[in-house]
């Protein structure tokens, strides 16, 4: 995670001291209470939540954490309904149709176990409890919130400590209705988190008492990447931030708990400051705010100290917070672009080594009993990994720091035919050159000698067998641009050497290429540009053209990494790209002008235990069926950030079929 101090220190260029003063001199008006709850029937007041009634919006409810005495449960008029005895609830949060069977999911934070609950909100408000497996916090819990990915729909859960640390938990249900979770992954702030909220658009924002307001990225996948939302004494909060929540609109609600009023931004344009107001019923105003919720047009806000009476809940209209602020309405934001998806079925083992590791693979069709099939994955910090198609280590070769891979049959080599396997190696500066024993599923080095490329670091690295000449080929290319053609040749002594054939050089980095051994065809990635195909022959053949611009394509943003072919008869099929910079995969046809066919992801399967893929360096496709698990072949894509629970990097493994019920593409196996 990048430390915190560096985005202070952005605020505190960007905030001069006139200006905050200006904008706390700024009037600020006081809005009256639609509705005021009964005080709580317990020791405080701490956490809200609004269960619509979508028939009739008026008969909607409260639920709200009454401390020692569980939930209370209040009408939009603030009369009590009921108090469920549930355990020291200090804080709420809820997500429609998220539990089994597709009521409202209600999480509570039990103070006393230092534990999440969960509970499956029936009618009349009646939360019944549900069984909740996995989740074990490392820390002193203050603090709760719901997440949904807009990504793959994986519902998360975010638990703040006392001493500023996160977890975020992914849910899943069983086929008994419980609820399990899986930890996602961890960081911390350093001091106290008290409220977060979540917006379901990819965000979630932590309150941290003493500092300010702190967005993240909600998607386990997404870098650990702190942005300010604003901050105590500096900014527009004057000693303490409290309760936070996200409006339909998406803009925020701040308590600025210290003076007595809530705080309204707008991250939609770079979180500015919109409007202060107060909110009051009659005489009694809300001071030191605590817990914020906004549903709908609903505004429920936590009054701990509210006086002479006993803690309760404020209840406000939005429209009516946006008015006395001067700020305009406008409508809900849309939910987010989604992609299709499909999900791995397995992942292999991660790697020995943190950072990034992990980079290509390539499959291995055993031809006697394709269920025997194996996975070849660098590592670009040690060497080679060999896994089955269970993911699990079959063989490592600490052989360098290996960047790509790849592999051809059919070569000729000692009187029999092999499977030869190439890696670029950034540790020697050449390629290494093993085959595979079919028997053992293993690998053994065959080069003869150091192959140099002449590169000062080899990095991308493909192979073609040629239809017309039966030789075999590698490409190996660098960050520069530089990328050369070699020839494989058997030597007398059952070893193999490269011979160079030709130049190929680009404008920029390039890395991940795939060459079609049927139509002669090779493509290349230009990381920051797009695809090119031109003839893989050393002589002759196509000239160079562009395939995919990423400036053409809002469906592409560079980095353009790996890339795999999917061959099928009479020439058709599809390449698949990894587009980096969105974390999905864009499709094109093998055939005529490589039409661009659609995109993809891979999301998160919680039940299964298998995280979503983010930041692809590598991928392979195969058309050849694999065995019962892989009947249509299968992708293999590197896994930039491994989470749930957060690991070395790995490979995850898709069959074919998954991919094409997503685009609608054919699934036919060679």
């Amino acid at each position: 995670m990048k430390t915190s101090l560096f985005a202070i220190a952005a605020v505190l260029a960007g905030v001069s001291a006139a200006g905050a003063a200006a904008q706390e001199a700024a009037p600020v008006r006081t809005v009256a209470a639609s509705a005021e709850t009964q005080a709580t029937q317990g020791s405080g007041a701490d956490g809200a939540v609004v269960v619509a009634d979508p028939g009739d919006p008026s008969r909607s409810l409260i639920l709200a954490g009454a401390e020692s005495a569980g939930v209370d449960v209040f009408d939009l008029k603030g009369q009590r309904v009921a108090t469920h005895k549930v355990g020291n609830i200090r804080g709420l949060d809820l997500r429609a149709k998220a539990a089994p069977g597709g009521a409202p999911l209600l999480a509570a934070l039990d103070g006393k176990d230092n534990a999440p609950k969960f509970f499956r909100v029936g009618a009349g408000g009646v939360p019944a409890a549900l069984t909740l497996a996995g989740i074990k916090p490392e820390m002193t819990v203050a603090s709760l919130c719901f997440s949904r990915s807009h990504r793959d729909g994986t519902l998360y859960l975010f638990l703040a400590g006392d001493k500023g640390e996160v977890e975020q938990w992914g849910l899943s249900a069983d086929a008994s209705g419980a609820m399990n979770g899986r930890i996602a992954r961890r960081w911390s702030l350093g001091s106290e988190i008290k409220y977060c909220a979540a917006d379901d658009r990819g965000s979630v924002y932590f309150s941290q008492e003493a500092v300010g307001v702190w967005r993240f990225a909600a998607e386990p996948e997404a870098e650990i990447t702190p942005e300010i939302v604003d901050i105590v004494r500096l900014g527009h909060i004057t000693e303490e931030a409290k309760g936070v929540a996200v409006a339909p609109d998406g803009r925020l609600l701040v308590s600025d708990a210290s003076a007595n009023r809530l705080n309204i931004y707008d991250p939609a344009d770079d979180y500015a400051y919109l409007g202060s107001v107060a909110l009051a019923a009659g005489n009694d105003a809300v001071e030191d705010a605590g817990s914020i919720t906004v549903a709908g047009p609903v505004v429920v806000v936590a009054d701990d100290d509210n006086s002479p009476e006993l803690p309760n809940f404020k209840i406000a209209s939005w429209s009516a917070l946006l008015a006395a602020a001067g700020i305009a309405e406008r409508p809900a934001m849309a939910a987010p672009e989604t992609m299709p998806l499909a999900l791995a079925t397995v992942e292999t083992d991660p790697v020995e080594t943190g950072g990034d590791a992990a980079d290509d693979p390539a499959i291995w069709i055993n031809p006697v009993d394709p269920a025997q099939s194996v996975i070849i994955g660098t590592q670009k910090q040690s060497g080679l990994y060999v896994y089955g198609l269970d993911g699990k280590q079959i063989q490592f070769l600490p052989d360098g720091r290996m960047n790509n891979v790849d592999l051809r049959s059919g070569f000729r080599l000692g009187g029999r035919e092999v499977t030869l396997v190439t890696a670029s190696n950034r540790t020697t500066k050449g390629i290494s050159i093993y085959t595979i024993d079919p028997a053992t599923r293993m690998l053994t080095d065959v080069a003869d000698g150091l192959q140099d490329t002449g590169f000062d670091d080899p990095y991308g690295l493909c192979m073609y067998r040629s239809a017309k000449t039966k030789k075999t080929y590698v490409f190996v290319n660098q960050g520069d641009g530089k990328m050369r053609q070699w020839e494989l040749v058997a030597t007398p002594a059952g070893k193999v050497r490269a011979k160079l054939m030709r130049d190929l050089p680009f404008g920029s980095q390039v890395e991940g290429c795939v060459a079609d051994d049927e139509t002669g065809m090779l493509y290349t990635g230009e990381e920051d540009v797009g695809v090119w195909r031109e003839g893989a022959e050393p002589r002759g053949g196509p000239a160079r053209t562009m395939l995919a611009k990423v400036t053409d394509n809002p469906a592409l943003k560079d980095d353009m990494e790996g890339i795999g072919l999917y061959a099928q008869a009479d020439g058709k099929g599809y390449l698949v790209v990894s587009s980096q910079g969105n974390d999905s995969y864009a499709v094109f046809r093998r055939e005529g002008d490589n039409e661009y066919v659609g995109s993809f992801r891979i999301g998160a399967d919680m039940a299964a235990g298998i995280d979503g893929v983010s930041e692809t360096d590598g991928l392979d496709v195969t058309s050849m069926a694999a065995g019962p698990a892989f009947p249509n072949g299968l992708m293999v894509a590197q896994d930039g950030r491994n989470v749930s629970p957060p690991e070395h990097q790995n490979f995850k493994l898709v069959p074919w079929e998954r991919i094409a019920k997503a685009l609608g593409l054919d699934a036919a196996p060679r």
